[in-house]
């Protein structure tokens, strides 16, 4: 059923429910925004081997990644709410137990909070898959886009907070930070009791094997479209404020570029479902890899201030056109009965992938440097670029 050929209390409904959320996705992303803010500094303050400075946001994408097996399972039996409710403890967890290893000037006892906190992001991801569920197709696009620009108050607050709070319990840097961060999943677990979530879909009598599935190509075209755009985005991301720091810039100032990222990952979510729903998903992914290329010649012009602010711009605007286009292709790759595992399965490649950039990040850093990482980057844009551009695929079910 179309949203045009909805009743007006069930677009109501559908519209608030989205809205709901768009809100639930702000607070998780809120605490993300300020682990990217300040993950690799206080890494790089806290361990004896500098190059291991990005290890806490690996681990975190690790965790990410390995996430999505439990979140299938209990998406799969127990339905939407009891999951979204797991990884939001697992956020308030990561958070308590980061602030725990800060106060205590503890590297490895910060790199585990680095575990809760990753599983609670990897659960957070199926906002944008709940959005597709409560929508109407012909809403869709619209409603994935404009849940993942919940993103734009976390981008707004997370580096605030870290600006504001970092200073609290001195000389316990950022231990204040976290404290303030425990709150999010919180005032999100107090939303999700709001929300008129989908059950646990309907279990085949032969469920589909996970391998068919990866294998079709309307889903190998999503699932490394999605991994190139959140690979290729954390890899520089990650390094930014290290490369800031060592051109002697503060925090706030890399907290600034970080905060100009993130607005530019999640403002677009606004009108990106307008212009799938115009041109199609494959012209605004290519405008993507398009902004993504542009970010590394940026990057490779200067560091100063204004080279750093318009690259990270435009890789976060190139990431949520690749992103948002990668998600719609996903919806298309399975049936509703294989919806979870598609998703699991999509999320396990994505997530592996950005953990792998998180590591290799900081090694690339150390021992390469800054222009060598950001060139490394266009090799994986060239084959995201060309894998679009075949003729699209799209499962028959």
């Amino acid at each position: 059923m179309s949203a045009t050929t909805m009743d007006l209390p069930a677009q109501t409904a559908m519209r608030r429910n989205v809205r709901l959320l768009f809100l639930c996705q702000a607070l998780m992303n809120s605490a993300v925004v300020g682990q990217a803010t300040m993950g690799a500094l206080i890494g790089y303050s806290l361990a004896e081997n500098k190059a291991l400075a990005t290890l806490p946001m690996a681990l975190q994408m690790l965790a990410t990644m390995t996430a999505s097996i439990p979140a299938g399972m209990v998406f799969a039996r127990l339905g939407r709410r009891p999951g979204f409710i797991l990884g939001a403890a697992g956020s308030l967890l990561g958070s308590l137990v980061f602030a725990f290893g800060v106060w205590q000037g503890s590297f490895p006892l910060y790199c585990l909070g680095a575990i809760p906190a990753g599983m609670g992001f990897g659960i957070a991801q199926h906002y944008r898959f709940a959005a597709a569920e409560v929508a109407s197709p012909d809403y869709r696009p619209r409603a994935i886009s404009l849940v993942m620009a919940g993103g734009v108050i976390a981008a707004a607050l997370g580096p605030e907070l870290v600006k504001h709070t970092r200073d609290l319990f001195a000389p316990a840097l950022f231990l204040g930070t976290y404290l303030i961060l425990a709150l999010m999943p919180l005032a999100c677990m107090a939303l999700l009791t709001q929300i008129a979530l989908p059950p646990a879909p309907p279990r085949a009598t032969v469920a589909t094997p996970v391998m068919e599935i990866v294998a079709r190509p309307a889903f190998l075209t999503a699932a490394l479209t999605g991994a190139v755009a959140y690979g290729t985005m954390n890899l520089l991301m990650t390094s930014t404020p290290l490369e800031m720091m060592l051109c002697g810039f503060g925090i706030s100032a890399s907290a600034t570029v970080i905060q100009a990222h993130a607005i530019s990952m999640y403002a677009p979510g606004f009108v990106t479902g307008r212009l799938i729903a115009r041109f199609g998903t494959r012209p605004v992914i290519v405008a993507g890899v398009v902004l993504n290329a542009i970010c590394v010649c940026l990057a490779l012009l200067g560091k100063d201030f204004l080279h750093f602010t318009l690259a990270l711009a435009a890789l976060g605007v190139g990431w949520n056109f690749m992103f948002t286009g990668a998600t719609t292709l996903l919806a298309e790759a399975h049936t509703p009965a294989e919806r979870v595992r598609a998703q699991t399965a999509n999320d396990f490649i994505v997530f592996g992938t950005v953990a792998c950039t998180a590591f290799g990040s900081g090694l690339l850093h150390a021992a390469s440097g800054w222009n060598l990482l950001n060139i490394l980057v266009l090799p994986a844009l060239g084959l995201a670029l060309l894998r679009i551009m075949r003729r699209p695929v799209r499962f028959a079910a």
